[in-house]
């Protein structure tokens, strides 16, 4: 079997209260890594996020990946600019080492993580596990 990192997840179907917040969080989060995000009639999306008008469903956990430290201190920034809320400041984690991770909640309550791994975890795109 061969993990691509990165590609972990197809895609992420997120509902919004209010699709506005939501688009501001998630234009500001974009941003901040250097994604587009397109708008659209009743939603939004950004590669493999998509955001539609809806009652959420129940509070999802993901992260985003940032090519840098910076990108995850700029994503963080944002991201509370626009309106999120702090679920834990930039800093490395003890997940292993080179995780900088940043926390906060979208306007729905969403725990939106992102994550830089360090040099030693980007410089392959592509890994093989054997099971």
């Amino acid at each position: 079997m061969e993990l691509h990192r990165g590609r972990l997840i197809d895609h992420l179907h997120l509902h919004a209260r209010d699709l506005e917040a939501s688009r501001r969080f998630y234009q500001a989060a974009m941003e901040a890594l250097g994604i587009p995000l397109v708008p659209g009639d009743g939603h939004f999306y950004a590669d493999e996020l998509w955001v539609d008008r809806g009652e959420p469903q129940t509070a999802v956990h993901f992260a985003f990946q940032a090519k840098d430290q910076a990108a995850v201190d700029a994503f963080h920034r944002a991201v509370l600019a626009a309106g999120g809320r702090d679920n834990g400041p930039p800093g490395e984690r003890a997940y292993h080492p080179g995780y900088y991770a940043a926390f906060a909640f979208d306007p729905d309550g969403n725990n939106v993580e992102v994550v830089y791994h360090g040099p030693h975890e980007r410089s392959d795109a592509s890994v093989r596990i054997s099971f």
